[in-house]
């Protein structure tokens, strides 16, 4: 290409300029290959009864309507799921357990086994979540456990992974991440693994009102998407949805979403209000 300047002017060529820029570019999901679909989850938690459920639904329903990027998911508590499945049939909405047991059934009191979630309309499960693994003694060995019942009952499985302050203080990120997502897929066929989610949730982050940057999160998203390379196969880790979850909420949810690595968010507090999560639905395909 040839540079004319205008009578009397000069023109100046920096060399490096063009390529200085491109390298500051951010990385956006328009440069992703393959793309995988958004999937944006809320996990209420203990909250809400089946009567404010209904009302949440009624409210979100509409606000969402014509937003096709994302697979959303809501996970109520247990008593909720029959109630919740019944109020978003018939839209584009799935629905999420908490958490499940491995086995179909037996004498332990308190759980959920996977044929229940099934045969109730439930799609989804989260498993591993950091406050079953601090509060109930969840461990990376029944993550695993979990994870292949899910597979074998065809429920969708989001696998939760992440550090505590302290480990990532003593730069320990990557081994906890790699040893958690290692063991949660030992012994996993890659063939039966096709609807593998992971969620990663800095400890440090969730409920705090802290959040990742956005570069700490992708530096993440990529050591887990490593180790499913390892552990399953470079295909698999391609195509594996990876979700960002810790203090998420409709402000930093464009900045976390439009990021080569980040398939979506896991939302705590801020999916108990429908607007918020609303927001949060509609940003992430900014």
């Amino acid at each position: 290409m040839t540079l004319r300047a205008l009578p009397g002017k000069k023109i100046h060529i920096e060399p490096f300029r063009i390529e200085i820029l491109k390298m500051r570019e951010p990385q956006t999901r328009k440069a992703v290959p393959n793309m995988r679909k958004t999937l944006i989850a809320a996990n209420w938690k203990m909250y809400k009864t089946p009567d404010e459920a209904v009302a949440f639904t009624k409210a979100f329903i509409p606000l969402i309507a014509g937003h096709k990027h994302a697979e959303i998911v809501l996970c109520p508590s247990p008593t909720m799921l029959p109630t919740v499945v019944d109020a978003v049939r018939n839209n584009p909405i799935h629905v999420g357990a908490q958490t499940m047991h491995w086995l179909d059934q037996g004498a332990y009191t308190g759980e959920t086994s996977p044929l229940m979630l099934k045969a109730i309309g439930v799609t989804h499960v989260l498993i591993g979540h950091s406050e079953r693994r601090q509060y109930f003694n969840e461990t990376d060995e029944s993550v695993n456990l979990k994870l292949k019942s899910a597979f074998a009952h065809g429920l969708i499985p989001i696998v939760c992974v992440g550090e505590q302050l302290a480990e990532r203080e003593a730069n320990q990120t990557a081994e906890v991440l790699e040893r958690q997502t290692s063991i949660a897929l030992e012994g996993i066929d890659p063939a039966t693994a096709q609807s593998l989610v992971i969620a990663y949730e800095p400890v440090w982050a969730i409920g705090t009102g802290r959040t990742a940057t956005p570069e700490i999160a992708a530096d993440a998203h990529k050591i887990i998407r490593a180790q499913i390379a390892k552990s399953l196969s470079p295909a698999l880790a391609a195509s594996t949805r990876i979700l960002y979850g810790g203090s998420v909420k409709a402000e930093n949810t464009a900045s976390l979403c439009c990021l080569e690595d980040i398939d979506g968010a896991l939302v705590g507090g801020a999916s108990l209000d429908a607007a918020s999560f609303g927001q949060i639905v509609i940003n992430s395909a900014a």
